[in-house]
């Protein structure tokens, strides 16, 4: 995939993921304006979070990564792609249909587990009955991931990236005929999960089958293939098992402070939009391309991938770090404070919103260095590091509770995600010429540090000279407005005037769309 090319894969990903990203906030604005920091809205949280929590572990995370680049190879060679692939669906749709019937019968316990601060009070059983109902999830959209990746791998990101759109339409949808029609929100929420998974489902199948890839389950195989595979996803979904502990250790945390699950579940939704759109657009592109040239002895095109997919995460993380850690408070004022959401609770939840935009870049960097290994089937090394940063993670939110409260989850998932990174980093560092940083890297990374500078000074100068405008009911909206547009134009204006990003160059990626965009 050329460089052009490879541009143009970041932004087809990254402009869905965006839209799926500006739709979720749409969601938890509604969400928050009508549950507030209440108990339903505590108990939804955890409920939706125990089958993503689980997709994570099996499909998007550890399976894809371990299926992609032995899938990538197979279609760069002719080598019976799609027979893999058929025995791949078949084998985790087996897998994740047990889990999901062993799921429903220690419901309770997996809802202790995540939050076990809701055992005392009317939160718990309505975290078992949401959960319940959400848990089925996990299967349409763990075949959906697989089904995606081999999208993916031919080229073909848009069906795949628009397919988390459906989820929140159809929850913004549900929520919609909820107030309109004054049922249950709660039920109506938590029923909307399992047929926004089939949706999407349905949707990545129909494009896969469109593309030759026409997967139907038949009994699984342990072929000498599905037994390579296991080999290369056991190391990786052990390293998704460790993921998963330290967000179960902030959440065990943030049971035991009223309202602090919301807070951090809404601060998350922040900073994963940047993230998002950079990080999943990275991590769709990068593998399966890396994967490609080291098959084909591509050293120099596997180099360039990296350094690209560096700089194009720099450039749009690190404004947006900065901003997330400078003006939290009036973002998350206009977005949530509403209806049942208290200014209290506003103020909460900018607080660990600007922890969380310190960790950013670290959150994005990881999914740049990651496919440096997984593209070289090595999945047994982010696991040793990630068992480095969960100590971290769980010493820090569990001692710093004792001091700083809920805010400590926060903090620890921040500093675990930049011991990840240096770790990954210094990891990588015997890889040779692919994982080596080149002198326009080096140029472009310094000039967006600067950039990033500017245009938080533009930032704060703007907030104060706004001031209470941005608090005032009917003038926050424009307000936020005029500061965002001040900090977009203060940065890309210098960035673009000393060289740390070209326009021209994005308006070449944007006119060649990959394959299948």
């Amino acid at each position: 995939m050329k460089p052009i090319r490879l541009m143009a894969g970041f932004l087809t990903v990254g402009f869905w993921t965006l839209m799926s990203r500006i739709l979720g906030f749409v969601r938890d604005i509604v969400i928050a304006a009508q549950l507030g920091d209440g108990p339903v809205a505590e108990a939804f949280v955890v409920a939706f979070s125990l089958p993503n929590m689980f997709r994570r572990f099996f499909a998007e995370g550890a399976f894809n990564m371990a299926f992609v680049p032995i899938f990538s190879k197979k279609l760069e060679a002719d080598d019976g792609p799609k027979t893999f692939a058929t025995d791949a669906f078949s084998g985790l749709a087996a897998v994740v249909i047990l889990v999901t019937l062993v799921a429903q019968a220690a419901m309770p316990w997996l809802v202790l587990a995540m939050a076990s601060g809701f055992r005392a009070d009317e939160r718990f059983d309505l975290a078992v009955h949401f959960g319940r109902i959400a848990f089925p999830y996990i299967l349409f959209i763990s075949l959906a991931a697989l089904l995606s990746g081999v999208l993916n791998a031919s080229g073909r990101f848009t069906a795949a990236a628009a397919a988390p759109v459906l989820l929140n339409v159809i929850l913004v949808t549900a929520m919609m005929i909820a107030t309109a029609t004054g049922g249950d929100f709660g039920t109506w929420l938590v029923w909307a999960v399992p047929v926004a998974g089939v949706a999407q489902f349905a949707l990545v199948w129909t494009a896969a089958s469109r593309a030759g890839f026409r997967l139907l389950p038949r009994r699984p195989r342990l072929t000498p293939d599905m037994k390579r595979l296991a080999r290369v996803a056991l190391p990786a979904m052990l390293a998704g098992g460790v993921v998963q502990v330290n967000l179960l250790v902030g959440r065990q945390v943030a049971s035991y402070f009223d309202g602090a699950i919301q807070y951090l579940n809404l601060a998350d939704r922040l900073y994963q939009l940047p993230l998002g759109v950079v990080a999943i657009a990275i991590g769709v592109v990068l593998l399966p391309d890396l994967s490609r040239r080291l098959a084909g002895k591509d050293t120099a095109g596997g180099r360039d991938a990296f350094n690209r997919a560096t700089e194009f995460a720099l450039l749009l993380t690190l404004p947006a770090a900065t901003a997330l850690a400078l003006v939290a408070d009036p973002i998350v004022s206009v977005l949530y404070q509403r209806g049942a959401f208290s200014a209290e609770a506003a103020v909460r939840t900018a607080q660990v919103t600007a922890i969380y935009g310190l960790g950013l870049p670290a959150f994005v960097l990881q999914k740049v260095l990651q496919p440096l290994y997984f593209a070289r089937h090595n999945t047994r090394t982010p696991f040793y590091y990630a068992l480095v940063a969960m100590v971290i993670n769980a010493a820090v939110a569990i001692g710093g509770a004792f001091v700083i409260g809920f805010q400590a989850a926060a903090w620890a998932t921040t500093l675990a995600g930049w011991a990840m990174v240096a770790l990954l980093w210094l990891g990588s560092r015997g890889m040779g010429e692919a994982a080596a940083i080149d002198a326009r890297l080096k140029r472009r990374a310094q000039r967006i540090v600067i950039a990033s500078a500017v245009m938080g000074a533009a930032l704060l100068g703007t907030e104060k000279l706004l001031g209470e405008a941005l608090y005032v009911q009917h003038l926050r909206f424009g307000a936020l407005a005029v500061l965002i547009i001040a900090g977009v134009v203060s940065y890309f204006g210098v960035a673009q005037a000393i060289g740390a990003t070209s326009f021209a160059e994005i308006r070449r990626a944007m006119r060649r769309g990959p394959k299948g965009s």
